[in-house]
């Protein structure tokens, strides 16, 4: 998270003019009807509004401005869909914002960081993996959670620390070039919390996951009829 004054105004209104229109996208696919009709849905969406929330006060806070804590929306992406993973992420920034945890000014910025960029590469890793169709169950696991959560990770500081380095307000520490080094001490953490949060759910909550697909990934094991109709016939 990126405080206002590292970024210059036009950094600020970038960040509005991109991280709007997607939250009116967002709002507009929605599925309002359900979630209006369908109290245990509800419930869903307001939990995870809380538990992202709370996720995103535990975070460690630098004198230069800049803010390190876990995103967790790859979980959120897979448990809700984007639509709802967009209006969530969204409620959790104006909680901050209203405690002075996050400057409105740079919600826009830290929306596109913290929100469209890790929604977007969860949302594309799911479409793959649906096209594909795999009947493991592991593949949706690490290829649908694992895996994006830490490429989120990755694409969310990568894309930050550009911005700052473009703006030229903040001062870049001279060690940048072993940046590289610690960047697998954010992924993998990133990666195994969202994976550990969509193992626990396909386990023993799989009904809310709305990307997964329970016909595909819990039915019983193929069984080739053709070969025990063999096997039980006359030698």
């Amino acid at each position: 998270m990126i405080a206002a004054q590292l970024l210059s105004a036009q950094s600020l209104e970038l960040g509005w003019a991109i991280y709007l229109p997607a939250l009116a996208f967002a709002a507009w696919r929605a599925p309002w009807v359900e979630l209006i009709s369908d109290f245990r849905r509800q419930h869903l969406v307001f939990g995870t509004m809380l538990a992202l929330f709370l996720l995103w006060l535990v975070r460690r806070d630098f004198a230069s401005g800049v803010s390190f804590h876990f995103i967790g929306m790859t979980a959120v992406t897979l448990l809700l869909d984007w639509p709802l993973a967009f209006l969530v992420g969204l409620a959790a920034q104006t909680g901050l914002c209203l405690l002075g945890r996050q400057d409105w000014a740079a919600m826009g910025v830290n929306g596109v960081l913290l929100v469209l960029v890790p929604v977007t590469i969860t949302e594309l890793a799911a479409i793959y993996v649906e096209r594909r169709q795999p009947r493991n169950l592991f593949v949706y696991i690490f290829c649908s959670g694992f895996f994006p959560a830490a490429l989120a990770a990755l694409c969310s500081i990568l894309l930050g620390l550009g911005l700052l380095w473009m703006d030229g307000i903040f001062p870049m520490p001279p060690w940048l070039e072993d940046f590289i080094g610690y960047l697998w001490l954010v992924m993998f953490p990133e990666a195994f919390i969202n994976g550990m949060v969509v193992t626990a759910l396909v386990v023993f909550y799989p009904d809310w996951l709305e990307t997964f697909n329970r016909t595909r990934y819990l039915q019983a094991p193929w069984k080739d009829e053709s070969k025990d109709d063999d096997s039980n016939g006359p030698s």
